[in-house]
C-alpha cells in the first residue's frame, strides 16, 4: 500500500508542477542535430530544442511552414526562396542571452557550417556532417544567399526531388549565429554542440550523462508555449526497467517497450499503449571492404544461413514483418516482386564452398547496445545469429560498445558485420536507398556495408533528379533488384512501433518518422 501511495503522490506532484518524465533508451551523442544521426539524439535535440525552415506536420510526412512562413520554387526547380517568419526568439539560458530575434544570418550560418569547408565552424567537432553529406546536400546546394533579413535564396546545382523533404529533417535545424559568434570570441566553439541554443518548444537546462536531461518550456515559442512546464528525459537503457518505472509512476511515457510486455501493458487500466506500422528496417550489414565479405557467395551464404522467422518470433514477439528489401513496404517505390533469400543452411554451405571456404571462417559481429524500434534486443539476436552461422561453419565472436562509441567506430568501418537499422526521416525512398547504400554514404559513414555499386548508384541518382514519381519509382525498383543480387546486407525485419504511457497523458501523437514530440503533450 505504501508503494502505491508513493507512486500516486509522485504523479500528483508532477501533474501540479506540469513536469513530464520521458523514459528514453540511451544517451545522446551530442545536442546538435547537424552532427548526429541516431534517434536518441534526434529526440533529445532536434525535436525539442530546434526548428527548421520547414517541418513535417505532426503525425504525418506532410511538409508545412516553420521558421519559413512560405517559399517559392523556380520553374527549373533549382532555386528556392524562403520568406522567414518574423518575431521568433532564440532561447535565453544561464549561458546565453540573445540580443536579437531569428533572421537570415542564422540560416546562412547553419547551412554554411556544413556546406563550406572554410567556414569558421566547419571543423568544430571534427568536421563530419553525416546526414548532410549522406543526403548529398554538399553536392546539391550550390549557394545560400541572404536576400534581406527575412528572405533567403538557396540555389541548387540540379533539380532534386527530395530537397524540400530533406530540409525538414533535423540536420537542417537552425542555430543561433549570435551565440556562435560569442563562443568564437571567447574561444569556446566546441560548446555549441553540447550547450544548445535554439528556437524550439523546450529550452535546454542540464544534462547528467547517462542519467537525465532537463528542459523547461519555451514561453516565447512561436507556435505557443507547450502545456507542460518542465520536461525530463530519464535515461533508462533497459526496457524492463522502463516498464517498471512506468508502472510505479516514475515515468509518464516510455520509448520502445519490450515486446514481451506489450500484452500486459494493454491489459492494465493505468497504462495506454499506442502502436503504428514501422517505417523502419533492421538489418545485418557486412563490410564489403573486409575479407571475406568482398565475395558475393559469402554474402549470399549468410543471407541463407539466418533464420529471420525465428528472430521475429523470439525477439519481436511476432510484432514485425520479415524484411526482403532495404526499405519498408509502407513506403512508395517498394519492389513487391522481389522474394529475397529463404532460410536454407544447406544452400548456405554450398555457397561457402563456392567461395572457397568449405570449412567456414572466423569473424566478428557487433551487436546493438541499445533498444531500437528495428531491433528490441541486439544481444539476444546476436546470440541467435551466432548459433545459425555456427551451424554452417562460420564462427562468430560477438562484440559491443556503448552507443556513442558503437556509432563512431562503425562510421569509419572498424566492423566486419554489424547490427544496424533505420527509421525513415522524410517519407522518401531516397532516405533509405541513397543514405544507407549510396556511394556518398560510404564517405559520410551512413553506409555501414561500405558498398558502392555504380549501377545501383546511377539508378538512385537519376531518381533523385526526376520530379515525376512514376519515373522515380521505376529507378527505385531497379535499385532494389541490384541490391537483392549483390546483398551487402541481410535485411531482417520491419517492426511495429509501440509507445506506452500513463493513462493521464493526453496530446501525444505518434510520429510516423519515429520521433517523440512533446510540444502538444499534457498531463490531466
Amino acid at each position: 500500500m505504501k508503494f502505491m501511495i508513493t507512486a500516486f503522490f509522485f504523479l500528483m506532484s508532477a501533474a501540479q508542477a506540469k513536469t513530464f518524465v520521458y523514459c528514453s533508451e540511451g544517451s545522446p551523442s551530442a545536442f546538435n542535430p547537424q552532427i548526429t544521426t541516431d534517434g536518441t539524439s534526434h529526440n533529445a535535440a532536434g525535436l525539442t530544442i530546434y526548428n527548421r525552415l520547414v517541418e513535417f506536420k505532426l503525425g504525418t510526412t506532410e511538409i508545412v511552414p516553420a521558421l519559413a512562413e512560405s517559399w517559392k520554387i523556380s520553374k527549373d526547380k533549382k532555386t528556392y526562396t524562403f520568406k522567414l517568419r518574423k518575431g521568433v526568439k532564440f532561447h535565453t539560458t544561464k549561458y546565453f542571452s540573445p540580443t536579437r530575434e531569428f533572421n537570415a544570418d542564422d540560416v546562412l550560418f547553419s547551412i554554411n557550417r556544413q556546406l563550406l569547408k572554410d567556414h569558421p565552424y566547419h571543423m568544430v567537432g571534427g568536421g563530419s556532417y553525416e546526414y548532410f553529406t549522406g543526403m548529398e546536400m554538399d553536392k546539391i546546394i550550390k549557394a545560400v544567399a541572404k536576400v534581406d533579413d527575412y528572405s533567403v535564396k538557396i540555389t541548387l546545382t540540379e533539380a532534386d526531388a527530395p530537397f524540400l523533404a530533406n530540409m525538414a529533417m533535423s540536420f537542417m535545424s537552425v542555430l543561433s549565429k549570435e551565440y556562435a559568434d560569442m563562443l568564437a570570441k571567447e574561444n569556446r566553439k566546441d560548446e555549441i554542440d553540447q550547450y544548445p541554443i535554439g528556437t524550439g518548444p523546450f529550452v535546454f537546462q542540464k544534462y547528467q550523462k547517462d542519467t537525465l536531461i532537463r528542459y523547461e518550456r519555451n514561453e516565447n515559442y512561436f507556435e505557443g508555449a507547450p502545456k507542460i512546464e518542465k520536461l525530463v528525459f530519464s535515461i533508462t537503457p533497459d526496457a524492463s526497467v522502463r516498464y517498471q518505472k512506468l508502472k510505479t509512476g516514475e515515468c509518464h511515457l516510455i520509448i520502445e517497450p519490450s515486446p514481451n510486455d506489450i500484452e500486459a501493458m494493454k491489459a492494465s487500466e493505468t497504462i495506454s499503449v499506442m502502436e503504428a506500422p514501422g517505417f523502419n528496417v533492421g538489418y545485418l550489414a557486412m563490410n564489403v571492404t573486409k575479407k571475406p565479405f568482398q565475395n558475393i557467395w559469402v554474402r549470399k551464404a549468410i543471407n541463407h544461413a539466418l533464420n529471420k522467422d525465428a528472430y521475429i518470433q523470439a525477439i519481436y514477439q511476432g510484432h514485425a514483418v520479415k524484411a526482403v528489401n532495404p526499405m519498408p513496404p509502407t513506403i512508395w517505390g517498394y519492389n513487391k516482386k522481389i522474394k529475397g533469400y529463404d532460410y536454407n543452411p544447406e544452400l548456405a554451405k554450398k555457397y561457402l564452398k563456392k567461395a572457397g571456404l568449405a570449412k567456414g571462417f572466423e569473424t566478428e559481429m557487433w551487436t546493438l547496445p541499445v533498444t531500437r524500434p528495428y531491433n528490441p534486443n541486439g544481444k539476444k539476436m546476436g546470440e541467435m545469429m551466432q548459433a545459425d552461422l555456427a551451424a554452417v561453419g562460420i564462427k562468430v565472436k560477438l562484440v559491443t560498445f556503448d552507443w556513442p562509441t558503437y556509432l563512431s567506430k562503425s562510421k569509419v568501418g572498424d566492423h566486419s558485420m554489424i547490427q544496424m537499422g533505420w527509421t525513415g526521416d522524410n517519407g522518401d525512398p531516397d532516405n533509405f536507398l541513397n543514405v544507407l547504400l549510396g556511394c556518398s554514404g560510404v564517405q559520410s559513414g551512413s553506409n555501414y556495408s561500405r558498398w558502392c555499386n555504380k549501377e545501383f548508384n546511377r539508378n538512385i541518382k537519376i531518381a533523385k533528379s526526376n520530379p515525376d514519381i512514376k519515373k522515380r519509382t521505376a529507378y527505385y525498383l531497379n535499385a532494389q533488384e541490384i541490391f537483392n543480387k549483390e546483398v551487402p546486407w541481410v535485411p531482417i525485419a520491419h517492426s511495429i512501433v509501440f509507445r506506452a504511457m500513463n493513462s493521464n497523458v493526453s496530446g501525444y501523437v505518434m510520429d510516423p518518422l519515429g520521433g517523440d514530440i512533446f510540444k502538444t503533450v499534457d498531463i490531466k
